[in-house]
């Protein structure tokens, strides 16, 4: 897929709340810088202005979305088994994914994640960053307050030593 498609496909995917959020984020940085000019005669005041506008212009819609869209379309995964395949190089996941949300949800992508696991724990925090292996599905109409099993796999999986499964899910 070329930029322009990624692009395309990253705007129709936005809904009327992300938005409003972008809009009040540039209108909140606006207001910041002009406050920041008005009060130049006050140097620390000032820069401390800019330095405030331009956290919320670059922090605001990054942690603004990824805030309103865990609030908008809240969800719970559940682990319910996994198990490696003996004659397959593969691990079987089935969970238990639940609408927490006050509206119905189109599509959720479950993200299943295998890492290495070790007994100490800043390792541990490590591996999470670099999984051994990923796989996903997506659930269609997940109705509020409705919970669906599902059922996974994760192959090919050829790691042989101790390991973690972790579950994931991204609606909307």
């Amino acid at each position: 897929m070329n930029v322009q498609g990624r692009i395309n496909s990253v705007v129709d995917s936005l809904i009327v709340q992300d938005y409003i959020l972008f809009g009040s984020v540039f209108i909140l940085f606006l207001l910041f810088m002009i406050l920041a000019i008005i009060l130049r005669n006050k140097k620390k005041t000032s820069v401390l202005l800019v330095i405030l506008a331009l956290s919320v212009f670059f922090l605001g819609p990054t942690v603004g979305f990824v805030q309103m869209h865990k609030f908008l379309f809240k969800n719970e995964v559940q682990l319910v088994s996994e198990k490696k395949l003996e004659f397959t190089k593969a691990i079987v996941i089935q969970g238990l994914i639940k609408n927490l949300s006050n509206k119905n949800l189109n599509e959720c992508k479950i993200i299943a994640t295998a890492y290495k696991k070790t007994s100490n724990e800043f390792k541990n925090y490590i591996f999470r960053l670099k999984p051994i292996q990923k796989s996903s599905i997506v659930e269609v109409d997940l109705k509020i307050g409705q919970s669906k099993d599902f059922k996974m796999f994760i192959e090919p999986f050829v790691y042989n030593k101790d390991y973690e499964v972790g579950l994931e899910a991204s609606c909307r």
